[in-house]
């Protein structure tokens, strides 16, 4: 075995030799690889994955160079290590293999000229929670991976994430949002109601009726497109590639609330929209135990939703950070197999004699699977129905249910049923509900891990209650 050269480890004794080796080791801080460079790495042709090992003075100059990789990095493995040991420059000074809960409110500076050098760029670091925090930090660089974006921004709700963009996107008094009638309605109403008092124009189209769109696009002010796809709780899909192409002809940009996609079954940022949020509370986050939002894009247009961002006061909590990041590790395996259950129950629906209409775009009868089959890897977990009975009537099947919760949300390891009439639109009226193409038999039923001859066997047995 040859002697190590160092004088200081041949005089040491054996006990004190393995100290300074593991202090040795410690020191080395690995800066990992930018969005950009992580991004280029998941490329066909990327090779090599080399991250880059800096030391302090008193150590030995060395390097590391990961295996030799022939495929892409996959989602799954992004999700366990972007961020991390894949992270971005100097978010998290640390060895250990969980991120540490950063959760001190200021952050202090060595000296004034330290401080110069964070204020003009020179030095990466933090200094108030509201404005960043290392912890969340950490989480924006893994959800920017996974979206394949140049920036992110990490919000206290999906809600938050969506007003933020549009406030950020759409100038007051002369903007111009379309949307469709199928969004989010809290969103929906928040374009509706909140922003054209701001003297925003506001149009409605629906989701897919691309003459109209045009006709809209051909006046030559629209700002910003915005919708959801998949629409909730129909799961209509839009053909994303399709309405960037119209709306980039005329200037404007496209926003897609991607929330009950997932970023493992669809990634509209490279199908060319503008910005993607998500309701993180949901898929990302997957225990229903957090609440958060993001949003992810061009640095161009992240610096400005970051900008009104700040104002709003819209921070996560390290905390719940943590959280997310924690679910965010297991998040392919739950996806795949809620995509799994709701597609295989979606096929035992729509063949039993009980249920009228699946609404699903995994199956081949749905009018947007063609559309979803181009653009999604996964069809999600969330599956609606209309079952041949009223509004009494669902309510003894969602009753006699015994595995899925009485709740709304979607994306966690639990299974949720809800009655649509009931959870959001009861005292409503009825044109209130055609409108928004609810039946009182309309049943939304969301998938968590739970074994699907489990779930089977009860919605079976609940339909039989009818």
């Amino acid at each position: 075995m040859a002697r190590s050269s160092s004088p200081l480890v041949n005089k040491a004794s054996p006990t004190e030799q393995h100290r300074l080796l593991r202090a040795r080791r410690s020191s080395k801080r690995v800066t990992a690889l930018s969005p950009v460079a992580l991004l280029d790495a998941t490329l066909p042709g990327a090779e090599h994955l080399v991250p880059v090992l800096q030391q302090d003075d008193t150590s030995v100059v060395a390097a590391a160079t990961a295996p030799k990789r022939d495929a892409t990095l996959s989602d799954e493995t992004l999700a366990v290590h972007a961020g991390e040991k894949m992270g971005k420059n100097g978010a998290m000074d640390t060895d250990s293999i969980a991120t540490p809960i950063v959760s001190g409110t200021t952050h202090w500076f060595k000296s004034s000229g330290d401080l110069i050098a964070f204020k003009e760029g020179r030095r990466h670091s933090f200094e108030y929670g509201r404005y960043g925090n290392p912890t969340v930090k950490v989480l924006e660089d893994k959800i920017s991976a996974l979206e394949r974006a140049e920036s992110m921004l990490v919000t206290s709700s999906g809600m938050n994430a969506i007003v933020a963009t549009l406030l950020a996107l759409v100038p007051p008094g002369a903007g111009h949002v379309v949307t469709t009638t199928e969004c989010y309605s809290e969103a929906r109403a928040f374009i509706r109601d909140k922003l054209s008092k701001m003297g925003i124009k506001v149009t409605f189209v629906e989701l897919n009726d691309m003459e109209t769109l045009k006709a809209v696009l051909d006046m030559g002010d629209v700002t910003l497109f915005y919708t959801d796809s998949p629409s909730n709780p129909h799961l209509k899909c839009i053909d994303i590639k399709l309405v960037a192409e119209l709306c980039h002809r005329k200037g404007a940009l496209v926003c897609i609330d991607s929330t009950l996609a997932s970023p493992i079954n669809q990634k509209p940022l490279t199908l060319g929209a503008d910005v993607v949020v998500h309701s993180a509370t949901k898929y990302i986050a997957g225990h229903h135990d957090v609440i958060a939002g993001c949003i992810s894009g061009s640095e161009t247009l992240i610096s400005r939703i970051r900008a009104w961002h700040h104002d709003l006061g819209g921070a996560i909590s390290p905390d719940s950070a943590y959280m997310i990041i924690r679910g965010l590790k297991t998040m392919g395996l739950r996806v795949e197999t809620q995509n799994r259950t709701a597609l295989r129950m979606a096929r035992l629906l729509e063949n039993h004699p009980k249920i009228e209409r699946v609404y699903y775009p995994g199956l081949l009868s749905s009018p947007w699977h063609d559309i979803a089959k181009s653009q999604m890897t996964g069809f999600g977990g969330v599956i609606s129905f209309e079952v041949a009975s009223d509004l009494h009537g669902i309510m003894r099947f969602i009753d006699a249910l015994e595995i899925p919760f009485i709740a709304t949300s979607l994306g966690g390891c639990e299974s949720l049923v809800q009655q649509p009439a009931v959870m959001s639109f009861w005292g409503q009226s009825y044109e209130e509900k055609a409108n928004n193409g609810i039946k009182d038999n309309l049943v939304r039923l969301i998938f968590g891990i739970e074994k699907f001859e489990d779930l089977k066997d009860d919605i079976l047995q609940a339909l039989e209650k009818i």
